[in-house]
Parts: C-alpha cells; sequence; structure tokens
C-alpha cells in the first residue's frame, strides 16, 4: 500500500495578473504533496514532528501550544523573507525533500496554469480537473510500483463534489483500479504528514508560478534556483498543464516521470 498526503498549491480563483486590482493571487492550481510506503508513515511523520518543532522552536514556544497540535502554513513559511533571511529554513525544505526521498517516498504534484477569464472561470471545476487527473496519474504510478494507494487532503469546503469527482474516477469508463477508496479528508492541525504536504505544496506553488509567469515573479526566483531541480529530481508521475499559448516549459521541467 501507498499512501498519498496532497494539499492544495496556488490560488483556485481566476488570474488577469500580478498586479491587477482583485485578479492577482496566483497563475498556477494544483495539488502536491508526496507518496510514501504505508510502512514508512508512521516513522516520517515522528521525524516531522520532531524536525519541525526543532526548526521552529522559538514560535511553538511563543505558541503556547502543545506540539503535537502546532500547525505553521507553508505559504507563511517558504517566503522570500524567510528564505533570504534564516539558513535553517532555507535548508530545512531541502531536508524535507530528501528526507521524502530517503523513506522511499516520491514528490507528487498536478496543476494547471490558468488561462481563463475571470468570466470564463470555475473555481470548482478546477480543483474537480485536477483532483481526478491527481487520481489518474497517481494510479499510473501506483500500477508501475504494483501497489494500491490511498489518499489523504487537508478538509476542503466542497468535500462532497471533490469525493463524488473521485468515485467517478474509480468506478468510470478508465477506473483507477489501484485506489482503494475515494480520499479522506482531515483537520491538517492534527496530522503531521499532511502539514508537511503542505509545506511541498508551497514549494511547489512557488517554482510553478515562477515558472508560468517568470516576468511576473521575478522576486520568486530564489524557488527556482534553490528547489526547482530538487523538486523535479524527486518527483514522479507529476505535471503543471499549460495552455498552448504559454511559453514553452523550461527544459528541465520535469512533466512526466517514474
Amino acid at each position: 500500500m501507498q499512501i498519498a498526503f496532497l494539499d492544495e498549491f496556488g490560488h483556485i480563483g481566476p488570474f488577469v495578473s500580478r498586479s491587477h486590482a482583485q485578479f492577482n493571487h496566483s497563475p498556477v492550481f494544483g495539488l502536491a504533496g508526496f507518496v510514501l510506503p504505508h510502512e514508512e508513515v508512521r516513522s516520517f511523520s515522528t521525524w516531522f514532528f520532531q524536525f519541525k518543532n526543532q526548526m521552529l522552536a522559538g514560535e511553538l514556544k511563543a505558541s503556547q501550544q502543545h506540539p503535537a497540535t502546532w500547525e505553521k502554513k507553508g505559504s507563511e513559511l517558504f517566503n522570500t523573507r524567510n528564505v533570504r533571511k534564516y539558513a535553517s529554513i532555507r535548508e530545512g525544505a531541502g531536508r524535507l525533500v530528501n528526507h521524502i526521498h530517503a523513506s522511499g517516498g516520491k514528490v507528487f504534484y498536478y496543476g494547471r496554469q490558468k488561462y481563463q477569464t475571470p468570466e470564463d472561470s470555475k473555481p470548482s471545476g478546477l480543483y474537480t480537473t485536477c483532483m481526478g487527473h491527481s487520481i489518474r496519474h497517481l494510479d499510473r504510478y501506483s500500477e508501475y510500483r504494483n501497489r494500491c494507494f490511498m489518499m489523504i487532503l487537508d478538509q476542503h469546503s466542497d468535500r462532497l463534489k471533490l469525493l463524488e469527482t473521485a468515485a467517478k474516477t474509480m468506478f468510470g469508463t478508465d477506473p483507477a483500479r489501484k485506489l482503494v477508496e475515494p480520499p479522506f479528508q482531515v483537520e491538517s492541525h492534527l496530522y503531521q504528514t499532511v502539514q508537511a504536504a503542505d509545506w511541498i505544496a508551497a514549494l511547489v506553488g512557488r517554482v510553478m508560478a515562477y515558472r508560468a509567469l517568470p516576468s511576473e515573479y521575478g522576486d520568486w526566483e530564489w524557488a527556482e534556483r534553490l528547489y526547482g531541480a530538487r523538486i523535479d529530481a524527486a518527483s514522479t508521475h507529476s505535471r503543471l498543464w499549460r495552455p498552448s499559448s504559454a511559453v514553452a516549459p523550461r527544459a528541465n521541467a520535469k512533466t512526466s516521470n517514474t
């Protein structure tokens, strides 16, 4: 059995440009995280719990929360200021990717670069599209590994619609046979693995936004330089879908790999 832990990256809403007054959040949206053999999940969870609490000991102490329920969002952690100022955070991202690899796991992502006008955009449709494609890509990886898989995600307001998408993908005309059950949605502050997936998703979101529109996200060049190649090397069956009118992807940007 393999277990995929995923969270969102980018932003679900429409995008016009980074300087637009309203639609300026992110040019990409998708799901990202990692896949682990089930027998490695408990030890990885323990490692991440200790790793997070050591790296962010000052914030944890100031929060006055129990370490087992304290959460630090990846979007708050991996920003330009923190990465430039704190070596522990800069190096910590690499350590997380390395430990996923050392645990027999793989980074995974599936996302899409937005191209529709705000009037034509359908955020719920974008999410279900990314969900369906993520299931199929993970199913192909699991077929390759000759293992079944399960998916665990952070809670989402459109829970029933996403579960319906997953069920249709499992039992449709081209069924995802390796998926055991539709995805489970959980409270991230209680799951160290989902928090780790949130950190990976934050890194992937920075890298993919830069790759999609480097002219507008030049201040995120650090994400590509520090983590782009590392994410590519650690990922499997992953892709950022881009409209045909978009600039061609970087030569080292992995779209589907084993």
